[in-house]
């Protein structure tokens, strides 16, 4: 829905309600879009959520686990002396 700016004065509240039940509400001045009211999200709905954690969960098995155990995690600073490097 477009509306002039002027004329959301008068029926701001009923706008806000319509963007908040996910209409797109955009505003216009002189004919040209300034503003376009969308609802600020605060919770992720459950289904939403359990997607993310599918998604990352599976970004997260493509990364290969270091190669190292907590004995050795600290090799890299060391050279082959055994000195600091």
């Amino acid at each position: 829905m477009d509306i002039s700016v002027s004329a959301a004065k008068a029926v701001l509240t009923d706008l806000v309600r319509r963007a908040e039940a996910g209409e797109e509400i955009v505003l216009t001045r002189h004919g040209e879009v300034v503003v376009r009211l969308v609802p600020v999200r605060t919770k992720l709905a459950a289904a939403e959520f359990d997607l993310m954690l599918d998604r990352l969960q599976a970004i997260a098995a493509t990364i290969p686990a270091p190669q190292t155990d907590a004995a050795h995690s600290q090799d890299h600073l060391y050279d082959e002396n055994g000195l600091p490097g």
